[in-house]
């Protein structure tokens, strides 16, 4: 198996074949790529090559971004095949050869582990495709290799420190590396802003996919619960998990979505899921006429109510009319939601351990606890187990006290929530700032942060939420969220893409060692 670090080695023999200016990847849109590609102009090797050579140049040199756990040993013989069936005139689709990176919690068929972050996992090299895997190899993706994350998709303890795993260490944020690149997929928002990829699969339980996506300055859609697959990914919660993409535009993130999203019947969510292209239907113009409310949550610092004011604007002069909405009191939501979560956690994890290969020792939560306790030199250096602890202490699917949590959980969250929202002032979407501005990473005290985040309601409710850019704030990313309710994922994609044209928001990373945030550090002595 490709162990710690070993592909380094690996990954900068791959990319040294071509020069990394043979072939310019930074901030190129699969649109961008393919059309190259098509011209003749470059082939997917040489697309594939330059992504290596990134990687090689500042994943674990330069500014040690840690953002990939993984790089894929047959990436460029999947190039080469891609390659050999365009000159025979067969082509996919938008993304046929196209390099992708798939969050280290989903199992590809390639010879790489899939670890979830956890050297519990280190030897768990399935040979098998997730069923969303397997959809992008169909529509010709090239599979780069696997992205760091929060160890366990972050649910292991309360006082985490995001974007930290014992397998791949700490993902730094390409606009200030002393600042977290958030969780759980925070290795896929840290390669994607870095262009280590044209675009990336991250999975989200409550805001993993939106919250790096956000503060790393990308495109996160997390869609509708069942759009997408959730089969042979590690679980939490199959009440709130869900695969999604993150790129740095919204018809990348389309485009990957229509690749990976269908039916899968291992997934009894997915079966009513149709297959459907996202991107077809984007327009500039999906803003006139809209009714949007808006949510200003507590806790805004100015810098961040500056740029949510001018998203604002540009959604006005898009033509929508703005509505401001006060959200429910929905005692009791995070609550409920937390038992739905452990309870969840110890019943999904349990199923899926029983599934891998033998060579895998941890079958169990109990086991994986047991594991962490005999390496906590490596396991738990900052923060320790207490979720899991308590999660293994519940008492299954069949607790009368789990199934009404579960029923409070998705009322307070949809029908009290979201859609009283929407109907009280016959809206089409909601709208707020998805989170604040990065956080020092701190191995002391864990994640410090208690600003705004959109993230609960749609996770809860299995609803479609997208994070799109707003800008810098003191230097750092924030994102703009759409809100929809359950499949409104087009109008969502929709409006979220009318935005972006008009705002034009994105800035490119530029690696400083901390947040840019112009004079007044040194005073005027």
């Amino acid at each position: 198996m490709m162990r710690r670090y070993d592909w380094i080695g690996l990954v900068a023999t791959l990319a040294a074949a071509t020069p990394a200016a043979a072939q310019r990847v930074e901030e190129a849109s699969i649109d961008q790529l393919q059309a190259q590609m098509r011209a003749g102009a470059t082939d997917s090797v040489a697309v594939t090559r330059a992504y290596l050579a990134r990687i090689a140049a500042m994943d674990r040199t330069g500014p040690m971004l840690r953002s990939v756990i993984a790089v894929n040993p047959d990436a460029l013989q999947q190039a080469a095949a891609l390659d050999a069936e365009r000159r025979a005139g067969r082509v996919r689709g938008p993304l046929h050869g196209v390099p992708v990176l798939i969050k280290d919690n989903i199992e590809t068929a390639d010879r790489i582990a899939t670890t979830a972050g956890s050297l519990a996992l280190r030897d768990n090299i399935t040979g098998r495709d997730a069923p969303l895997v397997a959809y992008l190899r169909r529509a010709g993706a090239v599979i780069l290799g696997k992205t760091n994350l929060s160890e366990w998709a972050n649910i292991r303890s309360t006082r985490s420190m995001s974007g930290w795993s014992a397998v791949g260490g700490l993902v730094r944020n390409p606009y200030a590396l002393d600042r977290t690149a958030c969780g759980s997929s925070s290795g896929s928002g840290a390669a994607i802003a870095a262009s280590f990829a044209a675009a990336a699969v991250g999975t989200e339980t409550d805001g993993s996919v939106v919250c790096p996506s956000s503060i790393n300055g990308l495109v996160g859609f997390k869609p509708t619960l069942g759009v997408i697959s959730r089969s042979r990914v590690v679980p939490i919660s199959h009440s709130q998990d869900t695969p999604g993409p993150m790129a740095r535009s919204v018809r990348d993130a389309a485009v990957l979505l229509s690749a990976m999203a269908g039916p899968d019947p291992t997934d009894t969510a997915t079966t009513r899921t149709q297959v459907r292209d996202y991107a077809a239907d984007l327009s500039a113009d999906a803003l006139q006429g809209r009714r949007i409310g808006v949510i200003r949550p507590n806790g805004m610092t100015p810098p961040l109510t500056q740029q949510f004011d001018a998203a604002l604007a540009v959604l006005r002069r898009g033509g929508a009319t703005l509505v401001e909405v006060t959200p429910p009191k929905l005692d009791g939501l995070g609550e409920a939601e937390l038992l739905v979560l452990q309870t969840e956690l110890k019943a999904d994890l349990n199923a899926y351990l029983a599934t891998t290969p033998a060579v895998v020792k941890t079958r169990t939560l109990d086991q994986v606890i047991a594991f962490n306790r005999a390496n906590a030199g490596t396991e738990m250096p900052f923060f320790e187990q207490e979720t899991f602890e308590a999660a293994a202490k519940t008492r299954g699917l069949d607790d009368p006290a789990y199934r009404a949590a579960r029923a409070k959980s998705l009322r307070l969250a949809g029908a009290e929530g979201i859609d009283a929202m929407l109907k009280a002032a016959k809206l089409d979407l909601l709208v707020e700032p998805t989170y604040g501005a990065a956080w020092l990473s701190d191995p002391v005290y864990g994640d410090q942060y208690g600003g705004p985040s959109a993230s609960e309601l749609p996770a809860v409710a299995g609803y479609p939420h997208l994070t799109v850019p707003m800008g810098l704030a003191r230097g750092l990313p924030v994102g703009l969220s759409f809100i929809g309710t359950a499949g409104a994922d087009q109008q969502v994609l929709n409006a979220g893409y009318a935005y972006e044209q008009k705002a034009q928001a994105r800035v490119a990373p530029r690696y400083p060692e901390r947040a840019e945030v112009g004079p007044g550090l040194d005073g005027v002595r």
